[in-house]
């Protein structure tokens, strides 16, 4: 369809001018919050409509550049058709430029355009030869945001690449929206917004939101702000969806068709997949607990080396898959994008490496369609996570007040704190103590830039990092030896990567 909707998700290093460029092209500044005017860099994912010369509309991703924020760069790139990569003039390829890259790559995000930034302030020459040196395939035009030099040309060469982008309106499968913003309007109730994936979205449509099972119907659908009796596929949607309280649906979850024959794809905690890495030093270790991120979901996995270029990745928290969807796989910490690639089998069973098995992904990989195996004997399904109840959320609340220096476990219900690892929503730190997830990744990268920075970490220094308590320091540090992110030499720790290096 020469027509479809497309998403064009903009990437690239901070402060190279994505936001001050879509304001140009676009007339909207994305940057909503005010913490985001105030300190003058994109947080969150921002949204805007692009009218392109011929007369197409693509919407607009705009996505976050710094380091800190990646993965909500990813969660707004897994929806795109099309990218936008800024390179300033004066900077020229950076490391989120290339980590960007990177991250494009794993999503098979192969169409776009290079809009070299900041023309009026630097010679644009050195940038553009290494933003073809970084993606080849795109085409790439000098502008400046300030002035309105080369802004038609961009125009021009985003209308031809959007006539190559493939699209999602052709995509199989019903509904599918993978959620990444809540919020409620008075009088209306909880809207959802997203990039409809698959299928089309209309008033009067039942769905149901996974992995809760929760089930809905549509009030109202809008695209752009802009009231519409049924959105399809490849569009930025917002769905009104009342009678669903705001603590029923949240970042990452999945709103999928809820009739009798279109029901979706199912939750789950495990997938076989192809992956691929960005680098051979980049590839992780068999067993090795990495990043997922799938759809606007991130969950933590293990990985399990089936052979070549397929792995099982056993999931912390469900995701709701299809065959053929892109994953991302990060690094936890320190965080980096590692690769990516495709799922293969979508829900499953609980297995290691076969010669049968094998065949069938292969099989699976080129996109035939092997005869299904025999099913397993006796393996019990993965329940989803029960309910956070009031307590529950009385206790996450608790934790993440705590921030680095949680109360001890006999202080909680043991049933609250099994439901919050359920959901994500706490991590045991030792046998003794759970910690908000939030405030261990603000430890992690903490001690882990402390390392970098010294070349080793006692547990004294660490105790003087986190201005912290012994017991405290101790229990990170060893949360940390037990994940691999850190090696232990007498009273040092050093990071593993460096051990092996």
């Amino acid at each position: 369809m020469a027509d479809a909707p497309l998403t064009l998700g903009t990437a690239g290093h901070i402060d190279h001018g994505k936001t001050a460029l879509v304001r140009a092209l676009t007339g909207v500044d994305t940057d909503r919050l005010l913490e985001e005017r105030e300190r003058g860099i994109s947080i969150a994912l921002g949204y805007a409509r692009l009218t392109l010369p011929s007369g197409r509309r693509l919407s607009v991703v705009d996505v976050p550049g710094h380091e800190r924020f990646v993965r909500t760069m990813v969660a707004g790139a897994t929806g795109i058709d099309a990218y936008l990569m800024a390179v300033a003039a004066d900077d020229g390829v950076m490391p989120q430029t290339r980590e960007h890259a990177t991250v494009l790559a794993a999503l098979g995000v192969d169409v776009g355009v290079v809009a070299v930034t900041k023309a009026d302030l630097a010679d644009p020459a050195r940038a553009l030869a290494e933003a073809a040196g970084l993606l080849p395939g795109a085409e790439a035009v000098a502008v400046s945001a300030r002035t309105g030099a080369g802004l038609d040309e961009l125009r021009a060469a985003l209308d031809r690449a959007a006539s190559r982008a493939g699209g999602r309106a052709e995509a199989p499968g019903g509904l599918r929206l993978h959620v990444d913003r809540v919020f409620t309007v008075r009088g209306a109730g909880t809207v959802v917004t997203g990039t409809l994936w698959s299928g089309a979205a209309g008033r009067g449509d039942e769905v149901t939101i996974r992995p809760s099972g929760r089930r809905a119907r549509v009030r109202s659908v809008e695209v752009h702000d802009e009231p519409v009796e049924r959105a399809q596929a490849g569009q930025r949607v917002a769905l009104n969806l009342p009678g669903v309280a705001l603590d029923e649906v949240a970042r990452g979850d999945v709103v999928v068709g809820g009739g009798a024959t279109d029901v979706g794809p199912a939750a789950t905690y495990r997938v076989d997949a192809a992956l691929s890495w960005a680098s051979a030093d980049a590839r992780p270790d068999g067993g090795a607990r990495v990043a997922v991120h799938h759809g606007t979901r991130e969950t933590a996995a293990r990985l399990v080396e089936l052979g070549g270029r397929l792995f099982q990745l056993r999931l912390e928290q469900p995701i709701v898959p299809a065959r053929g969807d892109r994953l991302v796989i990060r690094s936890l910490a320190p965080p980096d994008t590692l690769g990516g690639g495709v799922v293969l089998d979508p829900a499953p069973r609980r297995h290691g490496p076969s010669r049968d098995l094998l065949a069938r992904l292969v099989a699976l990989e080129r996109g035939e369609q092997p005869a299904e195996p025999a099913p397993a004997p006796a393996e019990p399904v993965a329940a989803p996570p029960p309910e956070l109840t009031a307590s529950a959320l009385a206790t996450a609340e608790r934790l993440r007040e705590a921030g680095p220096e949680p109360p001890l476990d006999s202080e909680l219900a043991t049933a609250d704190l099994a439901a919050l690892r359920a959901h994500g929503r706490a991590v045991r730190l030792g046998p003794a103590m759970h910690v908000d997830p939030d405030a261990l990744a603000a430890v992690t990268a903490r001690l882990v830039a402390a390392i970098e920075r010294d070349g080793s970490l006692t547990l004294a220094r660490a105790r003087d990092e986190l201005g912290t308590s012994r017991k405290y320091a101790q229990a990170y540090l060893e949360h940390l030896d037990a994940e691999h992110v850190t090696l232990r030499r007498g009273d040092t720790r050093v990071l593993r990567r460096s051990a092996h290096a």
